[in-house]
């Protein structure tokens, strides 16, 4: 999505431009998956480490109610191996208090011996745990994917038809489907990362305070220094990617148009070579510069962070060489002191990073679950009464506005549609037809008037079963990346065998669509999608048969067809609407702006500006001055036109 904000100035940074008609790329809008970004890099650590216990207690109740023997596992083996990592420094202790005794040095080793298995054994213990709890840990990702994805999907398969209007939920939808359901499984992976550093920091803090308490000051002090360098390095980097982020898109966009099959043709005919190229290295030269001044401010902060460390450890190993003099500490204690201090950073490391990416991320995921929330409330639901079919459809005085619009699209129509009849909405574009026949479809709920299929308020009925006896054909259509067999077949996919209805081949010959699939490289099983292997692409007329096909095959009792011979040759564009008028038992809905294909309908509604001001027949119509006849004209003058000129005649007849 991009929005022009005005022009872009040159600046010293982008360089001078190179003459006044320069073309400019347009500032692009911060995508949905940037919409916590500003909120997260104006939040201090402290902030964020104050919401850790809800955080934890939120990831820890996900991945509870996924898998609980992983979560258990995952959770309770790292707790182990912290007690093992207390057990090992512990048994540490031991192996060096008996080397560093006296006597000699055989006997120093055979007194060692049973603290030596006892470390080797906690090791081993603790590295098979850490495994294990790693096992379980990378199990929960891919079975916490799966619930917050189907969780999605069943909610946007099942809202009514009307949200996607509403632009608030359409890029809360887009923004969840972009970062929300990603971070769903990453608050669980860094919670229990965050848990792991965590354990390891206060089984060294234990293990020092058991073999001297007089140390644990000096190991929390030294670590400080590691704590904050690794805090400023995190937030450093995080707000340096999000004020590079624009031009890191703008990059991607423009790879994209010079490598990209879809673009290929333009790129060469409009010789956009240059420009492109130009604009790229204008945009990468500047990045490249941040890039630089980023590395070399991380530098500054690494060095001033490790000469911190480094006096920090200097200090403890003073404390300690005077501890040592004193006699207060014992050697061995000093020696297991700087062993943890080296442990105790690392999962202090593990601990600050993971907090960080805990709290962006359960930002983003609390947008998932209000989403969520949200889609509940705009689920379609129904009184439940059965909709076995219909007779007749009846619009009383029915409206529809959009949302964030002030004149509705749909103005208080009433018509009839009964089985059998073939009706056409006529009128020029925004006049609601497309809207109309939505309603009379069911698709939308008024939001003034009623619709009744039989006598019985559609708000009553069971929307499952209205939504089985409606079919829709529409030049709007998605290509499927199936068969074409099977994107004739989704049209009534659960379809029995010994159920009645047209078979796919019958379909497709309707459509005037079987010839050419029979001629694709494997018929009916050929794959619509050039993306896979031996796959084919279709012409837009091609498309628009297979989608007429689809239609036909779905065998409703209500067919909506929203210009659907749009792209289609005159002979399929004949061969379809031949087809239409064949079925007694089937409505008609025909919206399309070739008015000779609608000569034979039954009546005409025509609609301006979302109200109904003409209905009848065509010859009705046409002996009345209205909209109808004069549309219908303006379309007869061109091919009189054209059929003069090539009879020699005058074009304006």
């Amino acid at each position: 999505m991009a929005t022009v904000i005005g022009p872009r100035r040159s600046s010293r940074e982008d360089g001078p431009s190179d003459g006044a008609d320069e073309l400019e790329l347009p500032e692009l809008e911060d995508g949905h998956w940037m919409h916590r970004a500003t909120e997260f890099a104006h939040t201090s650590f402290r902030s964020v480490a104050r919401r850790l216990p809800h955080l934890v207690r939120e990831a820890v109740t996900l991945a509870w109610a996924t898998s609980r023997r992983d979560t258990l596992a995952a959770i309770g083996l790292n707790l182990a191996a912290g007690v093992m990592t207390t057990l090992g420094l512990l048994a540490t202790t031991g192996v060096l208090r008996e080397l560093f005794a006296g006597g000699p040095t055989p006997d120093r080793v055979r007194a060692a011996l049973p603290s030596l298995v006892l470390a080797a054994l906690a090791v081993t213990a603790r590295g098979v745990l850490t495994v294990t709890a790693g096992w379980a840990q990378a199990r929960l990702m891919p079975q916490i994917n799966y619930e917050v994805e189907l969780r999605l999907f069943e909610a946007t398969t099942a809202v009514e038809l009307a949200a996607f209007d509403d632009a608030g939920f359409a890029e809360e939808m887009d923004r969840v489907r972009d970062r929300g359901m990603a971070e769903a499984a990453s608050i669980v992976d860094h919670t229990v990362n965050l848990i792991t550093g965590v354990v390891g920091v206060l089984a060294t803090a234990a293990a020092v305070t058991v073999i001297q308490p007089v140390l644990l000051p000096c190991l929390l002090l030294a670590a400080v220094p590691e704590a904050v360098t690794a805090v400023r390095m995190a937030r450093r980097k995080y707000l340096a990617m999000l004020a590079r982020i624009t031009r890191r898109r703008r990059m991607w966009m423009l790879a994209h148009l010079m490598a990209n099959r879809r673009t290929a043709v333009e790129v060469r005919a409009y010789q956009m070579r240059d420009f492109l190229l130009g604009e790229f290295r204008r945009v990468m030269a500047v990045e490249t510069r941040a890039e630089l001044r980023l590395v070399r401010a991380q530098s500054a902060t690494r060095a001033f962070g490790m000469s911190a460390a480094g006096v920090a450890a200097f200090g403890m190993y003073a404390v300690l060489g005077g501890l040592l003099l004193t006699g207060v500490v014992a050697l061995a204690a000093a020696a297991t002191a700087l062993l943890a201090l080296q442990s105790a950073r690392s999962s202090l490391g593990i601990a600050v990073f993971a907090t960080n990416n805990l709290y962006e991320d359960a930002l983003y995921y609390q947008d998932y679950r209000d989403f969520l929330e949200r889609a509940r409330g705009r689920i379609g639901v129904g009184e439940g009464r059965p909709a076995p079919g219909f007779d007749t459809i009846a619009l009383d005085r029915v409206s529809l506005r959009y949302p964030d619009t002030d004149t509705p699209a749909v103005d208080e129509v009433s018509l009839t549609v009964r089985r059998g009849e073939v009706v056409a909405l006529v009128g020029e574009n925004g006049s609601g037809k497309t809207t109309l026949a939505k309603l009379i479809a069911g698709l939308y709920r008024p939001t003034g008037g009623t619709i009744h299929w039989d006598g019985v308020d559609l708000a009553e009925l069971d929307p499952a079963q209205t939504a089985a006896q409606v079919a829709v054909m529409t030049q709007e259509y998605w290509k499927f990346p199936f068969t074409a067999g099977q994107n004739i077949r989704i049209g009534r996919h659960d379809r029995r065998a010994d159920q009645a209805g047209p078979t796919m081949e019958d379909a497709a010959r309707a459509a005037a669509a079987h010839d050419m699939i029979a001629d694709l490289p494997f018929g009916y099983d050929t794959l619509l999608d050039r993306e896979f292997k031996n796959g084919q692409d279709l012409s837009g007329g091609q498309w628009q048969r297979l989608v007429a096909a689809r239609g036909l095959y779905r065998d409703a009792r209500l067919l909506i067809c929203d210009e659907p011979s749009a792209a289609l040759d005159a002979r399929a564009e004949h061969a379809l609407f031949k087809h239409l008028r064949r079925r007694p038992d089937r409505a008609v809905v025909l919206i399309t702006h070739r008015l000779a294909n609608v000569r034979h309908a039954d009546r005409i509604f025509v609609l301006d500006h979302g109200r109904l001001v003409q209905h009848g027949t065509h010859d009705e119509l046409m002996a009345a001055d209205g909209l109808y006849r004069e549309l219908f004209e303006l379309q007869a003058s061109g091919y009189l036109a054209v059929a003069g000129t090539e009879s020699g005649g005058s074009p304006t007849g």
